[in-house]
């Protein structure tokens, strides 16, 4: 097969290179500035905000702006324009693109670039090649980093992309768009499930929804008659090590790796000075530099000898108690209550003494909470699974686009 030697990479016979000037129909350009009390009438406006937050942008909800008759005919979008950021606080924001398939008039404010291709290339092709790995790489090259990260129109003229034949190009995107529709379907059933689980929570953690087989009231019990309150100690970062001898859990991996149950323990180290873990334990980070919600995320150990560093709250259980079903209660009942406790600004704390008189209301019977958290260890599953279902799609996607973005493989095109 005969190849085009070009910087990209080696292209097969009949793929192009051109910047996205020479593959533009009009003058890439910036959109327009307007004043405050243009706003609220008029064609919607494109800003950074939807950008980033869809690669297609269409019937969403945005501002109105007013624009007089040559602003209508100078920044008026259409079907296919590519619109991108030109400044980010992210230095990887800085170039991000959307499709646009307008639903009505729309224009785009001064801080959005827009290109509009030529019939012969495809912006869903252009799209998907700008959102690949080489592309966004391609793009960093271009951005100016200074205090906001930028791209100008100028240094986005002269971005190159590979460009095969106009029908391989629609099968190229016809195949990438075919795992984007697989990806949405999966996220809206994660979505979907994680809203189902927060509405059994609800009801069911709280008392409105009884099981069948079970009767009676719950009763009203503070945190110090359910649980004796213990510290974690010593276990810095420096103590981790991969392959070390014993499992441990750091403070801030309560809030940034585990859910409401330890399962699988992601840390290790040789050092022995730690708190050992009980069967039963809850824990809780103590201190936080972000929210003092995050000081509300209770973790359940269903494992002995776990060793525990410091700044992590233990409640060890006086009683057998359920340890799933109070991690889920405190974690979503009554997290608003726990981080009013906290205190500071800089830095949140929390003490176990803070907790001591928090009321939670239970189930009598340790066999409801036992089967209330046999339900939400069945949600969580159903979650995981679609997590890392969503996690694969979007990994073989990236792979999949490296290959037929670059021409590395081929796609079969029907003969005219």
């Amino acid at each position: 097969m005969k190849v085009n030697q070009t910087r990209l990479s080696n292209l097969p016979e009949h793929w192009k290179i051109k910047t996205i000037a020479a593959a533009s129909e009009i003058p890439v350009s910036n959109g327009l500035y307007k004043e405050q009390d243009c706003y609220g009438k008029g064609p919607r406006m494109i800003h950074m905000t939807e950008v980033f937050a869809h690669d297609f942008i269409s019937d969403q909800s945005m501002p109105h702006v007013a624009l007089n008759d040559r602003e209508l005919g100078k920044y008026l979008l259409k079907d296919g324009d590519l619109v991108f950021a030109r400044r980010s606080l992210k230095p990887e924001g800085a170039g991000d693109v959307a499709l646009v398939s307008p639903t009505g008039a729309m224009s785009f404010e001064s801080s959005i670039i827009r290109a509009r291709l030529k019939k012969d290339i495809s912006s869903r092709f252009v799209l998907e090649y700008l959102k690949s790995p080489y592309g966004k790489a391609q793009m960093m090259t271009l951005v100016r980093q200074v205090a906001v990260s930028g791209i100008t129109g100028e240094d986005l003229k002269k971005y190159q992309i590979p460009i095969p034949p106009l029908p391989e190009q629609k099968k190229i995107a016809q195949i990438l768009s075919t795992w984007d529709q697989a990806i949405t379907a999966t996220e809206r059933l994660l979505e979907n499930s994680q809203q189902r689980k927060k509405g059994l929570m609800q009801q069911l953690l709280t008392g409105k929804k009884r099981l069948p087989g079970f009767e009676g009231e719950w009763v009203s019990s503070r945190l110090d008659e359910l649980f004796t309150f213990k510290k974690g100690k010593g276990l810095s970062k420096s103590a981790l090590v991969e392959n070390g001898n014993h499992k441990c859990v750091l403070y801030g991996e309560l809030y940034t790796k585990y859910g409401e149950v330890i399962r699988d323990v992601v840390s290790r180290c040789d050092d022995q000075d730690g708190l050992a873990s009980k069967r039963g334990d809850i824990l809780l980070p103590s201190s936080t530099t972000t929210n003092g919600i995050d000081l509300a995320n209770a973790t359940a150990v269903i494992e002995d000898g776990i060793l525990l560093g410091g700044d992590i709250i233990v409640l060890r259980p006086i009683k057998q108690q359920d340890p799933i079903f109070f991690s889920h209660l405190i974690t979503h009942i009554k997290k608003h209550e726990i981080a009013a406790r906290a205190q500071g600004i800089t830095i949140i704390h929390l003490y176990g003494s803070d907790l001591k008189d928090l009321v939670v209301k239970i189930p009598a019977k340790e066999a409801e909470q036992k089967v209330i958290s046999e339900i939400m260890t069945t949600a969580d599953k159903e979650i995981v699974g679609l997590s890392q279902r969503l996690a694969s799609l979007k990994q073989e996607k990236k792979a999949l686009m490296q290959q037929l973005l670059t021409g590395k493989r081929r796609v079969q095109v029907e003969a005219a």
